[in-house]
Order: structure tokens, then sequence, then C-alpha cells
């Protein structure tokens, strides 16, 4: 009966070493394994627009460089919010992100009261893919050729000249208006509910001027439909290298841009979020999604987890005070 009692003991005991074992080893065997499925990547707008084609060219690239399936799912709706608080809501399995970026990560907290997850709290930082600057266009017959010439009608007759936007409290929304701040003239804003129409109207004389990120407008600028006036990053856009900065207009340091970046719920695998950035760095990286993103107007970003989500909570701080300072309200 002693060598029994003993047999048991031994068992058990190498049971429980066994479990703590393979619990202390969890993380890292989990993400040794990851991906064992399909990872869904949600686009948080329509597809065919500018944020699901940079999805779209990343995601296949990393497809191909990992080996693994990741299947986009466009779920537009309140501004990116839908689709983010799908996956801030998902599993902290790694097998559902989202591709976020400068209006539903760090605009929408502070535009929008009672936004349903906070990118603080309920959302990890993957890593940063891309960002686009914007830019301030004219219909091609304008007699505006320069923003020194759209200042000096601003000056001459406050509010006499509108542009438009796609949507209150969108990047474009919040740059032109800080524009306006630092130019100190004053626009009048025609808020629209996509890129289309704005364009139409733009080519069509119903308005004067139109901002928005240099992938929804490229196409237009290129066909001679549309003339740039100036893009608002720190540095000329390559495919647009014609097109002057608002810094070197006249604006020194002014620098408003949209950036993209992978997020997922909060609370996924540290190993997991490790490798995802690690697979997402690779493929924008390579010489053919660098072409492509430029061909968009976007560059490719890249970095660590803990870099993307410094930039994050930074830019919440920022253009939070910016939709406070313009008084933008949700349409």
């Amino acid at each position: 009966m002693q060598s029994i009692r003993f047999s048991r003991r031994f068992v058990l005991a190498s049971s429980a070493f066994v479990a703590t074992t393979a619990l202390l080893a969890g993380p890292t065997a989990f993400a040794q394994a990851y991906p064992s499925r399909p990872i869904k990547l949600i686009v948080p707008f329509p597809a065919g627009g500018g944020t699901d084609i940079i999805a779209r060219e990343v995601a296949n690239k990393v497809a191909t460089q990992q080996g693994w399936t990741i299947i986009i799912d466009n779920k537009p709706g309140s501004g990116g919010n839908l689709g983010v608080d799908a996956a801030a809501k998902a599993p902290a399995d790694g097998y559902t992100l989202a591709l976020g970026q400068t209006s539903n990560l760090a605009i929408n907290p502070t535009l929008y009261p009672k936004l349903p997850y906070s990118p603080e709290k309920d959302l990890v930082a993957v890593g940063s893919v891309a960002s686009a600057a914007l830019v301030l266009v004219v219909a091609a017959d304008s007699p505006y050729k320069t923003l020194a010439d759209v200042v000096a009608a601003a000056k001459a007759k406050p509010e006499a000249l509108n542009y438009a936007s796609s949507g209150s409290g969108t990047v474009a929304h919040l740059a032109t208006e800080l524009f306006q701040k630092n130019a100190n003239v004053k626009f009048t804003h025609v808020p629209y509910k996509g890129a289309a129409q704005g364009s139409t109207d733009l080519i069509g004389g119903q308005i004067q001027m139109y901002m928005s990120s240099v992938p929804t407008l490229i196409g237009h600028i290129r066909s001679g439909k549309m003339r740039g006036i100036a893009v608002t990053s720190q540095k000329r856009v390559a495919d647009l290298p014609s097109v002057p900065t608002v810094a070197e207009s006249g604006y020194k340091g002014f620098d408003a841009v949209t950036w993209f970046g992978i997020v997922g719920p909060a609370g996924m695998p540290k190993d997991v979020v490790a490798k995802l950035n690690a697979a997402f760095n690779k493929a924008i990286e390579t010489p053919e999604v660098k072409k492509k993103l430029s061909e968009q107007g976007a560059d490719v970003a890249g970095g660590t987890p803990e870099q993307f989500g410094k930039l994050i909570r930074d830019d919440i701080v920022r253009w939070g005070q910016i939709v406070k300072d313009s008084g933008a309200k949700v349409d």
C-alpha cells in the first residue's frame, strides 16, 4: 500500500509540474503556433477608398511573405468607429485586427461624446503602416494659383471662399481649421459625406476649394481636372513634386498628415503583437509596397508597437485640442 501511495503522489506531482510548465510556456508556445487559421483585418471604410487600397496592398504582401491567410473585412460606418469598435470587442487572440487611422484613433475620442471604445484602453497598437499628406486643391480653371492667392482673397472677403471636406471633424476639416488659425483668415466649411460628391462639385464650380488626402485626389490632379495648391506634410509628396508644402508657402512648421496603423483588441499576447509587428514591418519595406503606396500619395511608416502607441496617445491630445478650438461637431 505504501508503494501505491507513493506512485499516486508521484503522478500527481508530475502532473502539477507539467501543467505549471505548460502554463509558464503558454504565451511563447502560442506565438510559435500563431497563426493557425485565417486572420481578419477590418477596414473601417468602404472598399476602393484610400484606406482600403493601403490595407489590401500591405496585407497581400504579408500573406505572401509569411504564408498566412489574411481576409479583408470592410466594415464602414460612423466615421470609422463601427469597424474599430468591432476589433476592440473581438477576442484578444490575434485573429481580428483593424487598420485604424488618425480620424478613428486620435480625433474621434474628442469629437464623439459617446465613443463606444477607448483607443488607449480597449486597443493595443501593433504597428504604424503608412502616412499620407492632405492636399488643398482648386478646379483647373480657378483663378487661384498659389496659397498666397487664396489667403489674399480670403482676407479681402472673409468667409466668401468655401471649401469642402469629407465631413465635420475629419482630418481634412481640422487641418484646414488649423491653417485658417495660422493664416488669420476665415473660409466657409462645406462638409460632404464622402469624397466623390465633393470632387464633382469642385470640378463643376459649386465650391472653390477642396481639402482631402492625397490618395483621394491625386488621380484628379494627374488628369488635369484639379490643381494642387499645397500639401500639408513637412516635405513635398514624391508623386506631386510641383505642389509646395504649406510650410514652404509661408507657414513654417505646419504639419498635418493622416496616418494608418494596425491595432487589435487589448490583451493580445505580447509575443503575437511582436510577431505581427515584424511581419508588417517586413512587408512595407519591400520595393513593391513602397511603390504602390507612393502611387497613392502615401509613405510607408513602420516602427515598434510602443512607438505607434505613443503616436496615438500624443495625437489624441493634439487633435483633441484642435477639435475643441474649431468647435467641430459630428454630422
